[in-house]
């Protein structure tokens, strides 16, 4: 299978971000974890339509809160390190060396992580995705899209098959 790297959305509030990122996660051998509360069911239609036919192919695990879903993935001392995607993150997404047992999480799309969240003890780093200065964000599957192909490709892609090519007939 190659590498599994893990992305959590903490609280998402909009459907067809997370069904996009359920593709992400079928597309790329990804783990989804989802924090609850979901602002959306998981049986929503607009979720179903953007995820299309990938939910049965994609590892997607909803945990009751933060503390629950960073302890089941083994956060902490000697245990998995935790990237935290804020705006204002000191560190680049592109600057960090990315291990297969990394936790990337992504907080609500409205407002990001609270201050709270930022400071938690298991967050080892605060990173950013650069944008144009007075743009306010970039959607989250599109950011979190951006830092597992990253983390992939750090890693050779490992377990991805061989590209497709078409040759057009003539």
């Amino acid at each position: 299978m190659g590498c599994v790297f893990r992305f959590v959305f903490n609280a998402p509030e909009i459907p067809g971000n997370t069904g996009n990122a359920i593709r992400l996660a079928a597309v790329t051998g990804a783990e989804l974890h989802l924090v609850q509360p979901l602002g959306f069911s998981l049986e929503d239609s607009k979720l179903r339509r953007a995820g299309l036919d990938y939910h049965d192919l994609a590892y997607v695990t909803v945990h009751p809160d933060l503390d629950a879903c960073l302890t089941a993935l083994g956060a902490g001392p000697g245990g998995s390190r935790v990237f935290a995607f804020e705006p204002e993150g000191p560190t680049t997404y592109s600057d960090i060396e990315y291990r297969t047992d990394d936790i990337l999480l992504f907080g609500k799309e409205s407002v990001g992580l609270t201050a709270e969240e930022r400071a938690h003890p298991l967050i080892t780093e605060l990173v950013s995705l650069p944008m144009q200065p007075s743009r306010r964000s970039l959607n989250l599957a599109a950011s979190a899209s951006i830092v597992i192909y990253e983390a992939w490709r750090q890693h050779g892609f490992a377990g991805a098959g061989a590209p497709q090519i078409t040759t057009p007939t003539v």
